[in-house]
């Protein structure tokens, strides 16, 4: 995922409820995993990202709660959006751990949210954590996920 285009795709279409729902389903294209539980980009700003995800059955569990596994995508789908949409253009990511506190079942229309402080100058590899909180309607916390993040510079393309 470039964070350059990412960003450049937002401004086009991020000013309409429709633009919004567009750029989420180009995500989803894009990043098919993060696409399957549906989320929808509400805000994304570099370092800060929103996210919902409407309660739907394909997302549920045995218990009709939303599964573990669609909070732990949503976390990281949260954490990814503001970490790489602070990053500098000549800067790239991938995650290398994930640790999720579920603190009670999630239901109806969840909401996350995530901000990250991208270091500024990446030219050597490091390592950096990403937190993306999880709310129900109410507002209550349902989950926080801890994102691990490997960053480091693009590699130079040979000619």
């Amino acid at each position: 995922m470039d964070p350059t285009r990412v960003m450049a795709v937002w401004s086009r279409l991020g000013g309409s409820a429709l633009g919004r729902r567009l750029f989420s389903m180009m995500l989803g294209w894009g990043v098919p995993y993060s696409g399957s539980i549906g989320a929808r980009v509400t805000q994304l700003a570099p370092g800060t990202c929103e996210l919902v995800l409407p309660d739907r059955r394909r997302v549920h569990n045995h218990l009709n709660s939303i599964h573990a596994i669609a909070l732990v995508n949503l976390a990281e789908l949260a954490s990814g959006l503001a970490m790489l949409s602070g990053l500098p253009p000549t800067a790239r990511g991938i995650v290398t751990h994930i640790e999720m506190e579920y603190e009670k079942k999630a239901r109806g229309m969840l909401t996350a949210r995530s901000t990250a402080r991208a270091p500024g100058l990446i030219n050597r590899d490091m390592q950096h954590t990403v937190e993306a909180e999880i709310f129900d309607a109410g507002g209550d916390r349902v989950a926080v996920g801890r994102i691990l993040w490997q960053l480091g510079p693009k590699p130079e393309v040979q000619a």
